[in-house]
């Protein structure tokens, strides 16, 4: 099975649902006016705050296993084309200036892997990884795959200093070709896998791993998804992501 059929379309109807009522600009007013959280649309007090940025997928993540999860939390922007992650209140939080960082009382975690398998443990309803060992270290592998050797490759930081060292065209050529890498050693990881989603008939933490950096590959680097996982995913669309939030760092 492709992975264009593991991201079945109704998983697009869910999230839509959810995410309806938030807004779309991506504007620089946007990023620093007060973001609608899902505390405020279900009405409840938030207990968690997000640090996050609207073009980074490692918070779009995040932000993914919250709402799967039903967790209401307050959404902090920290505008990374202004370097506010530079900030002494940020580098309390975490001193390698990145996004997302999760605040949960007493506790601080940044890292969105560290952030997703924290919140599996503290908050175990509307599970991320599966019950089956097999299926868990599939999950697993697949988010380690995107964290570790297809985001990281395209990182703003990573993608500046090849652009000032090495030139633009080289910079995206560089990105472009690290993600097509990933990709396809996922679409041959996941391609006997039977089901809706990425690793069987519930999303789980594959799936809220690879549809951000789906969105990156397009959006971003204008990748043609279609020899990989994209042919015909309703997900992928200009018009879907703007209503999900899009955001890719």
């Amino acid at each position: 099975m492709s992975l264009t059929d593991c991201f079945a379309g109704h998983i697009i109807a869910k999230i839509l649902t959810k995410y309806q009522q938030l807004p779309t600009a991506r504007s620089e007013a946007f990023e620093l006016s007060t973001f609608p959280t899902m505390a405020a649309i279900i009405g409840e007090s938030p207990k968690l705050a997000l640090y996050s940025y609207w073009q980074s997928s490692c918070s779009w993540r995040v932000r993914f296993a919250l709402n799967l999860k039903g967790i209401s939390y307050e959404y902090k922007a920290v505008n990374l084309s202004k370097g506010e992650q530079f900030t002494p209140e940020f580098e309390k939080l975490n001193p390698l200036h990145f996004v997302p960082v999760l605040v949960d009382g007493d506790v601080v975690v940044s890292d969105s892997y560290a952030i997703l398998l924290y919140l599996e443990e503290k908050y175990p309803q509307r599970a991320l990884l599966p019950a089956d060992p097999q299926l868990k270290a599939l999950n697993l592998q697949v988010a380690s795959i995107v964290t570790s050797s297809i985001q990281p490759l395209h990182m703003l930081s990573t993608l500046k200093y090849l652009e000032q060292n090495v030139g633009p065209q080289e910079s995206l050529l560089f990105a472009q070709t690290n993600v097509e890498k990933g990709f396809n050693a996922l679409e041959k990881l996941l391609k006997d896998i039977n089901g809706k989603y990425a690793t069987g008939d519930e999303v789980y933490m594959a799936d809220v791993f690879m549809a951000p950096q789906i969105a990156a590959a397009m959006q971003r680097f204008k990748i043609d998804m279609k020899p990989t996982v994209c042919a015909g995913f309703s997900f992928c669309s200009p018009s879907t992501l703007d209503c999900v939030g899009y955001s890719s760092r």
